[in-house]
């Protein structure tokens, strides 16, 4: 059963990583393949017995495979059609989940039962926002003015503007595309001020909405008791699952010191609870006769303990970690109720099985790979021993072997690993599990507020001791993403170095472990760079990396007051990329989609100098040494070539020049090309340009000027750069238009190949060979049949 369910998984895995999904038919090729197992079974010599293995093997793998695109197939044909894109549409439906507070409104998912609009077809399962977008200052009629509060359970008749799933797309990148899909989020759109918008019932009478509905009131007790106190996210989390109240400094906090685990609900949780369950109804039972005549007392505290791990999972959403240890101890139970005795192999083997055959995309999730692989490496460490050691011990060895287990799938998954996480989670473990908990739940469905105010008592005490041990300066271990060989010859010498004492030699596993940690990305050559425009939604984000130094153009959008590009995009990839370190951060100017996630990298990379044309009082520049930009600046790096171009030195004392106009304008040259990045000059600056010194500017490829606004890009300052190449950034179907026709017209009438980050995904430029530049766009390089054409 184990091999089954791991070749299985594996299949499903496989799946998951194609650019197009295969034909159904293929499936049929599983017929003679069971045909000839079957026909093998009686064959009992050696060569049948792994004949059968082999084919158990094969057909395990395919059935995995075909069972996911089947699954994918089916999900996949619920879409909105493209030409329904951006329309206003009318529809009937349900809130489905809890929705999530945010900037300026709220998000969430809505079950479509009804459209209204002819002819007009709208997938079943949606995610809807609805605000009242002040956070960036746009008071757009298309939004309303106001927030509706809307509930779980709820239908509504709703104007509505959807548009497929379409994400940002980088290396080493969140992929929020198969996230909608896993989630059967087939569209995502926002609400439109309409008088027809009404709200039809009051609660709609279904299992999954009155679990919704449950979660919510249960938010709303727990905000309603502790307010804005600083643990009250944390307590949200840990009763129902919902981590989006916790703060980014405490997120921070978590992952340094490892516990993050414990902070969203943990399989550790449900099952202490379960146990605790167990044992109360256990006590209790076997002292009451009659109760004990009718159902055996253990009998009793297994049912009570499996119910409570279901209500305690529903309640918390049902994430994958929840799944596995619902499914564990569900098949723990019906072992211990039979009598029988299961291995826990064995048990570990249908819990993968049973959440990879519900949820085929759960293998893309680091949850699901955590949580499985911690199971699976105590399972492996402490297993078959013939004497149960001392608790004392037994709980270091755990801790140890989880740690040191871990190491490969954190390094591939997140680039990081905390180095103080079995002292952190030795303290947080039983704190939070055995004490906050408890309180919590007993507090959030129950009238006494003492437990809640309890609970964030001893929450907000473990929280500082984390923050002490988060602050020792070697508290986690940074570095780039290894490469992908590298994570089963890690994997191979864990487990030597996990076998049971006695064995020969254990230290030679740390010999598998060090192409992890050695094998460095490679880097552009001397006089060669290499340019990566970020997909960062509506803004910009340029990294330039030569031999032995890194330059940052630009930091992305803030998308919300806790939620910016420089925390999510740009940082994770600086780090996966090898740059633990900038040599010089330029900011062109302090617009938000250009500076929002500056704040973010100058707290989390070490940074030598920003150069901007920023005040030198603005509160992005906090502890930093910075430099004013403006014209004729210049250095060189590896025998790569930086130049400023704009502004004029005079314009910062110039009232009349704009933010846009005084972005700094850079130009970057190698032996084998040059790139020109201007910010958001516009027409003015660009004419100033071209009267001064066009000869200096000419470039091989150009990020197109404010995005690929109308207001920039004229024909004169096109032809002055005269670029061969032109990489327009912006967000998919933004509302302001770009890139505009127009300007798309002018760079194509000069022959200029156009790249589109809304299309394309992060686009990479290797400046390293007299060929021309090549060129690397991710959703080409990283296209999965989930992603939009």
């Amino acid at each position: 059963m184990t091999l089954f369910a791991l070749t299985f998984v594996f299949g499903v895995w496989v799946l998951q990583q194609q650019a197009v999904l295969p034909s159904p038919f293929w499936s049929f090729a599983l017929l003679p393949l069971a045909l000839l197992l079957f026909v093998l079974r009686g064959v009992g010599s050696p060569a049948g017995w792994l004949s059968r293995r082999i084919l158990m093997v094969v057909l395990a793998m395919a059935a995995g495979f075909f069972w996911a695109t089947g699954v994918a197939q089916y999900r996949l044909s619920d879409t909105l059609p493209h030409d329904l894109e951006g329309k206003d549409i009318q529809v009937i439906g349900v809130v489905a989940g809890m929705p999530q507070l945010q900037d300026g409104g709220a998000r969430f998912e809505f079950d479509v039962e009804q459209v209204l609009t002819a002819d007009a077809v709208v997938p079943t399962h949606i995610s809807l926002a609805q605000r009242d977008n002040t956070f960036f200052g746009n008071k757009s009629e298309a939004l309303l003015a106001t927030v509706q509060p809307f509930h779980a359970g709820e239908r509504w008749q709703l104007h509505v503007k959807l548009t497929q799933p379409h994400g940002i797309l980088n290396p080493y990148g969140f992929d929020f595309e198969s996230w909608a899909l896993e989630r059967n989020i087939r569209a995502t759109g926002y609400i439109r001020k309409n008088a027809d918008n009404r709200l039809i019932t009051n609660f709609v009478m279904r299992p999954g909405y009155i679990v919704e509905v449950a979660r919510e009131r249960i938010r709303e007790r727990m905000r309603h008791v502790l307010g804005n106190a600083p643990c009250a996210g944390i307590l949200q989390a840990l009763a129902i699952g919902d981590d989006k109240a916790i703060s980014t400094a405490d997120w921070q906090v978590f992952l340094r010191t490892g516990v993050n685990h414990l902070i969203s609900i943990s399989g550790l949780h449900i099952t202490m609870l379960s146990g605790l369950a167990f044992t109360l109804v256990l006590m209790i039972w076997r002292r009451v006769e009659w109760l004990v005549l009718r159902v055996p007392a253990r009998k009793a505290a297994i049912v009570v303990g499996a119910v409570v791990a279901m209500l305690y999972a529903l309640i918390a959403g049902f994430s994958v970690p929840t799944q596995r240890t619902l499914y564990m101890l569900s098949v723990f139970a019906i072992a211990l109720w039979s009598g029988r005795h299961v291995s826990i192999a064995r048990v570990l083997a249908y819990a993968l099985l049973l959440v990879v055959f519900l949820d085929p995309w759960a293998v893309l999730a680091p949850g699901f790979w955590l949580s499985f692989g911690a199971v699976a490496i105590i399972t492996y460490a402490l297993g078959g021993r013939l004497q149960r050691p001392h608790w004392l011990r037994e709980s270091i060895s755990t801790q140890w072997a989880v740690t040191l287990g871990l190491i490969p799938l954190l390094l591939v998954l997140f680039q990081q690993f905390s180095l103080i996480s079995p002292v952190a989670n030795a303290i947080a473990i039983p704190l939070v599990s055995l004490v906050v908990v408890p309180l919590t739940l007993l507090g959030a469905l129950s009238p006494f507020d003492w437990a809640l105010h309890l609970a964030h008592w001893v929450m907000n005490w473990g929280l500082e001791g984390l923050r002490w041990l988060s602050a020792f300066p070697l508290s986690t271990w940074q570095q780039h993403a290894p490469p992908a060989w590298t994570l089963p010859v890690a994997i191979l010498g864990i487990l030597w170095i996990l076998l049971p004492r006695g064995f020969p030699m254990r230290w030679l596993g740390l010999a598998g472990l060090l192409p992890m940690f050695l094998l460095i990305p490679p880097v552009p050559a001397v006089g060669a760079m290499r340019v990566t425009v970020l997909d960062v939604g509506q803004g910009l984000s340029v990294v330039v990396k030569t031999a032995s130094h890194a330059l940052l153009y630009d930091a992305g959008p803030k998308y919300s007051a806790q939620n910016d590009s420089g925390s999510r995009i740009v940082v994770p990839y600086l780090r996966a990329t090898g740059v633990s370190s900038l040599d010089g951060f330029v900011i062109s100017h302090d617009d938000l989609d250009h500076s929002g996630g500056a704040p973010s990298v100058l707290a989390q990379v070490p940074v030598s100098w920003v150069l901007s044309s920023l005040p030198d009082t603005s509160d992005k520049l906090i502890n930093v040494k910075h430099i004013r930009c403006f014209a004729g600046q210049r250095w060189v790096w590896d025998d790569v070539h930086f130049e400023l171009i704009s502004p004029e030195y005079t314009s910062y004392g110039d009232a009349a020049v704009t933010d846009n106009n005084r972005s700094c304008v850079l130009r970057v040259s190698s032996r084998f090309g040059s790139i020109l990045l201007p910010g958001d000059i516009e027409k003015q600056a660009e004419a100033n340009m071209v009267s001064n010194n066009p000869e200096i500017f000419a470039s091989d490829v150009i990020v197109a000027p404010h995005h690929g606004s109308k207001t920039s890009s004229t024909q004169d300052f096109i032809a002055a750069v005269h670029p061969s190449i032109v990489v327009f950034a912006m967000g998919y179907r933004n509302r302001f238009g770009h890139p505009n026709v127009l300007i798309a017209n002018r760079y194509a009438e000069m022959n200029a190949r156009a790249y589109r980050s809304d299309d394309d995904g992060a686009i990479t430029l290797d400046f390293a060979s007299e060929r021309g530049i090549a060129i690397t766009r991710s959703r080409v390089a990283d296209k999965r049949y989930w992603h939009a054409d």
